[in-house]
């Protein structure tokens, strides 16, 4: 199996809490960034999308904090697709500090919403492998 996709990204000064750590919150900005620079880079537009009448959706996230991150780390925020059978997805992320430290590791469940019916569709991989131009960074 491949390394799954990876951006790197700086901790700011203003994403940090009274104590200096990286704000819960932005853990899942940091994901989201990721989620989206992965469909960029399969050649998947927001556009791409709309046009189709579709959208993704975070239907359940959970986050495990491991090690603080402080403005100035760098970090690798991985994004890794996961396929089933129904509507739904698994996504797996890390968040690593470039010395290889866990910071964080969140997992989600995702769907691909009809923008007309605001229902999931079914088979959602089959939606992301016609329109991705490298299917191969889904894991399709």
């Amino acid at each position: 199996m491949s390394e799954p996709f990876s951006v790197r990204v700086t901790v700011r000064g203003y994403e940090t809490d009274v104590q200096g750590h990286l704000n819960q919150a932005v853990y899942l900005n940091y994901a989201e960034h990721a989620r989206w620079s992965l469909l960029q880079a399969a050649g998947i537009r927001q556009k791409d999308l709309l046009a189709r009448g579709v959208g993704p959706v975070a239907l359940e996230t959970t986050i495990q904090y491991r090690r603080e991150l402080l403005a100035g780390d760098e970090v690798d925020v991985t994004c890794a697709f996961e396929w089933g059978e129904g509507k739904t997805f698994r996504i797996r992320q890390t968040i690593r500090k470039t010395d290889g430290t866990v910071a964080a590791e969140l997992t989600g469940v995702g769907g691909l919403m009809d923008l007309t019916k605001r229902k999931l569709v079914a088979n959602p991989a089959e939606h992301f492998k016609e329109l991705a131009s490298d299917p191969g960074l889904f894991g399709l």
